[in-house]
C-alpha cells in the first residue's frame, strides 16, 4: 500500500494533479469470477458429500456400538 506524500509547507495543500486509470478488461474479471464460483460449487458439493458420509459413519458406528 502506498503512503501519502507530506504536505508542502508552502501553496496549495491538498491538491493533487489527475491520474489517469487504465481500465483492467472486464471479460478477465468476469472469467475468473466464473472460475472462482464453479470452484466453489465443487468444494460446496464435496463439503456436503463429506458431511452426509461422516453423519452416516457416525450413526452406524453407534448402532453397532449399541448392538455389542
Amino acid at each position: 500500500m502506498r503512503t501519502p506524500p507530506l504536505l508542502p509547507a508552502f501553496g496549495k495543500l491538498g491538491v493533487k494533479p489527475p491520474v489517469a486509470i487504465a481500465a483492467a478488461p472486464a471479460l478477465s474479471k468476469s472469467t475468473v469470477a466464473l472460475r472462482m464460483r464453479e470452484i466453489l460449487s465443487m468444494h460446496g458439493l464435496a463439503l456436503k458429500l463429506s458431511v452426509v458420509a461422516w453423519t452416516i459413519l457416525i450413526l452406524a458406528a453407534a448402532f453397532f456400538m449399541s448392538k455389542a
